[in-house]
């Protein structure tokens, strides 16, 4: 099984910053990719960055030069580096990891941190 724990979430004004961490251990293949996505109250979960095999990152447009995501390979680690935050970037993040095994590739996520962003 692999866990997947986040933290650096919290309350900030807006256009300040903030540090999310993930880190996802156990019994773990191969991480192919590691991401972040979010949800707030009422809407669907939306893709926010993600870093895959190759050194390839994307995000969503509404992040995009405010947001960057870093990983470390080797401790299955990723961050996600928050800067200029608006009200509207409030919500849960969730984590996400995904293990490439022999038997397939397998999602995990993790349990999800609040981020607010108000005055």
């Amino acid at each position: 099984q692999v866990q997947v724990v986040e933290s650096g979430g919290g309350l900030v004004q807006p256009g300040g910053s903030l540090r999310l961490s993930c880190a996802a251990s156990g019994s773990i293949f191969s991480i192919s990719a590691m991401g972040w996505y979010r949800q707030a109250p009422g809407k669907q979960r939306e893709l926010v960055a993600v870093s895959a095999s190759g050194g390839v990152r994307n995000y969503a447009d509404s992040v995009k030069g405010r947001f960057t995501i870093s990983r470390d390979n080797a401790k299955n680690t990723v961050y996600l580096q928050m800067n200029s935050l608006k009200p509207e970037d409030t919500a849960v993040y969730y984590c996400n990891a995904i293990d490439r095994t022999v038997w397939g590739s397998v999602d995990y996520w993790g349990q999800g941190t609040q981020v607010t962003v108000s005055s």
